[in-house]
């Protein structure tokens, strides 16, 4: 498995797509670092970046791989090897190399900024930790739908309908919610809503890492009483990571599986 993630890392980050990836984020920091010069302003700013603009290209990336390498990953099955090495090593190699892009682009202009001295480093940890576990979740839910899917169509629309899903629709879904039962507590409600999904979780993180809760209204204090507490703030780690093991998981169970 380390080798095939090996291969499939150095493979993608000589891709022209790693380089645009890494540069968007290199020009965009730089950028909001040089017109506004306050670090924890241009922190705010990467984060509406950060959670849709990374769970969207580790879909689309996840769902681009895996179909152009099915050439290569059907030599890689007629070899002595465990399906389950072939694909683990090619998704945790894809999430390593989106990680990677966003880890320099991000953290080279705020290195020469001054991070390292500056009292907002934790808040950028925080970010970067977030965009991090984002990539690795998406790319693989990425993967398991299209292992689940063998026509390219069906498994990019999927793909695109599980990200619109998690960063538009369940946001809506879950206003309504709470606006049809506003009369009753929806404390312990509003709290595991947010728990399943990654992105409004990873946002709240953010948020209250930088102390600024309280914009999101009664619902921030809800979630301040809660997430700000270091047991709340160790199920909400947790929760991210079992996102992480799921589609790995799903991976795993669908290659063993699934006639090639």
């Amino acid at each position: 498995m380390l080798k095939i993630l090996k291969y499939t890392l150095f493979d993608l980050l000589r891709s022209r797509w790693s380089y645009i990836y890494f540069g968007f984020y290199l020009v965009f920091a730089s950028a909001l670092l040089f017109l506004s010069g306050d670090v924890s302003k241009v922190v705010i700013s990467l984060m509406n970046v950060i959670l849709i603009l990374c769970p969207l290209i580790a879909t689309m990336f996840g769902v681009m791989y895996y179909y152009n390498a099915r050439e290569f990953t059907e030599l890689l099955l007629a070899q002595p090897i465990r399906r389950q090495d072939i694909f683990w090593g090619q998704y945790f190699g894809l999430a390593l190399s989106l990680s990677l892009s966003l880890l320099l682009g991000i953290g080279i202009p705020f290195l020469v900024y001054g991070l390292l001295a500056s009292s907002e480093i934790w808040n950028f940890v925080t970010l970067i930790g977030n965009g991090v576990m984002l990539s690795f979740i998406f790319s693989g839910l990425a993967f398991l739908i299209a292992l689940s899917n063998d026509n390219k169509i069906k498994g990019f629309g999927l793909a695109i309908l599980a990200w619109l899903f998690f960063a538009v629709i369940y946001d809506g879904l879950f206003l309504l919610l709470l606006l049809w039962f506003r009369e009753y507590p929806l404390e312990g409600l509003s709290l595991g809503l947010s728990i399943l999904n990654p992105i409004d979780l990873s946002r709240i993180l953010v948020l209250l890492e930088l102390d600024i809760s309280a914009l999101m209204g009664y619902t921030g204090a809800v979630f301040q009483r809660f997430f700000g507490t270091g047991w709340g703030m160790g199920i909400a780690v947790l929760a991210l990571f079992f996102w992480v093991i799921v589609p790995t998981w799903g991976i795993r169970r669908i290659a063993d599986k699934k006639d090639f």
